[in-house]
């Protein structure tokens, strides 16, 4: 804990802009941190304070804090830095790790960051620059070990013993053939606790499938999740095993995953201290698409501008149909959203989740309806103007769980994110919805 709480103190020095402190204080400071509180203290400074921290960083800890910061703040590092620092910072990384970082580069820069490495390093990078960033190939690691079927467990043992060191998260090695065909994996626990004298073939497990390369990042973290696994060999489309996939890199998959649809809900995508031109760009589309749902809003209002204007207290009453229906929209939209991304809806469970979703907002609809009824009757002393929103916020309420079900399914079907457009559209579903029932409404009943 005192450890924790001194390396919390050094974090404090480095962001307090008001302590005035040496180069050579801050590089003293940045030594007693881990290239992960180096990455949060990058990443809790504004652009001009991030650099020049970077900058007093020593070449072998650079690549460690790049592998630890987000894409944008790590994008905009690397363009700073030279090609040969570069080759230098990525060195010691792991294959997931370095390919993450040259994903990122125009095309002739990543070649030529791959021409300075040595063949051995450029040839287990280019495995991961093969396969997309978002499948099980853009993050597996090269980092295997891995052995024939008719060996001794005593062989395998010895193999083991030879390694200056084994790769992290190894509580596995993997069985292939001689063309390097993925047949089996061998737990470390069993080669530790069998007889010397067993063959391989006689103790692997193969009823353990391995992940195909081309796999979507998402499938590897649910298949970790369910499975409750450590790593797990990926084959390319032969079954030759090409790699690794470690928890740590699921983890990181499962955060990213996270922060895009926390952001998403808001229909943005940035570091939190991005240049005031670079926020302003990621959200200006968004807030442009919000604008145009407002007109469309505003039109529907508009054709009811005639008894509107004969009963003025209706403009009073009709934003509170919307807006609960907006929120109720929302709370849907958000369990359809983690149950998609969770991969816990299907078409075997929607007709469930929709009827519940619907009894949900019938029921809320009831006492709400009932509540802002009554403050409707004694605010403006009018029986059926109570009645015609009651009705007109039930029918919001329904409509909204119709849009919170729906949209984010046929976003997704037209291979669109509704994580980010999806709150935009069922608002206005639930806007424009709750003004044409209440004046609607209004109109047949009291004009």
């Amino acid at each position: 804990m005192e450890i924790q709480q001194e390396k919390e103190n050094y974090l404090d020095l480095l962001l307090d802009s008001d302590i005035d402190l040496t180069h050579d204080e801050v590089k003293n400071l940045l030594n007693k941190l881990s290239s992960s509180e180096i990455a949060h203290a990058l990443e809790s400074s504004p652009p001009k304070q991030r650099k020049l921290l970077f900058s007093l960083l020593e070449t072998d800890i650079e690549g460690d804090v790049l592998a630890d910061l987000g894409e944008e703040i790590q994008q905009d590092l690397v363009s700073n830095i030279s090609n040969d620092e570069l080759v230098e910072a990525v060195k010691e990384l792991e294959t997931d790790e370095t390919v993450d970082i040259l994903q990122n580069l125009p095309e002739a820069r990543m070649n030529t960051v791959l021409s300075k490495m040595s063949y051995r390093d450029r040839k287990r990078i280019e495995v991961g620059l093969n396969y997309p960033e978002n499948t099980a190939g853009g993050l597996l690691n090269t980092d295997v070990i891995s052995v024939r079927p008719n060996h001794t467990i005593e062989v395998v043992l010895n193999y083991l013993r030879n390694q200056d060191n084994l790769p992290d998260n190894t509580d596995k090695i993997f069985v292939v053939d001689k063309e390097d065909k993925y047949i089996g994996e061998l737990a470390i626990g069993k080669i530790i606790t069998c007889k010397p004298n067993l063959i391989v073939k006689e103790v692997m497990q193969t009823n353990i499938a391995p992940i195909s390369a081309n796999q979507n990042d998402k499938e590897v973290a649910i298949i970790f999740e369910r499975n409750d696994i450590i790593s797990s060999a990926v084959i390319d489309e032969s079954g030759k095993l090409i790699g690794r996939i470690t928890v740590d890199d699921v983890l990181d998959v499962i955060r990213e995953d996270a922060d895009q649809n926390f952001l998403g809900m808001a229909g943005i995508a940035e570091d939190t201290f991005a240049p005031p031109g670079r926020a302003a760009k990621s959200r200006v589309f968004w807030l442009s698409m919000n604008l145009l749902t407002a007109f469309i809003a505003s039109m529907t209002i508009n054709v009811f501008q005639d008894v509107l204007t004969q009963i003025v207290y209706l403009a009073i009453l009709m934003p509170i149909v919307a807006s609960m229906g907006g929120v109720a929209a929302t709370q849907t939209l958000t369990i359809v959203l983690r149950g998609l991304t969770l991969e816990q809806i299907n078409s075997s469970n929607m007709r469930w989740l929709l009827k519940r979703e619907l009894a949900v907002s019938i029921l809320n609809g009831l006492v709400l309806s009932i509540l802002v009824g009554a403050v409707t009757y004694l605010w403006f002393d009018e029986l059926v103007l109570s009645l015609l929103i009651s009705f007109a916020l039930i029918i919001n309420l329904v409509s909204s769980v119709v849009a919170g079900v729906f949209v984010p399914l046929i976003l997704r079907k037209f291979n669109q994110d509704p994580a980010i457009s999806g709150s935009v559209v069922v608002t206005t579903v639930t806007d424009v919805v709750g003004f044409l029932s209440f004046l609607g409404l209004a109109t047949i009943f009291l004009i």
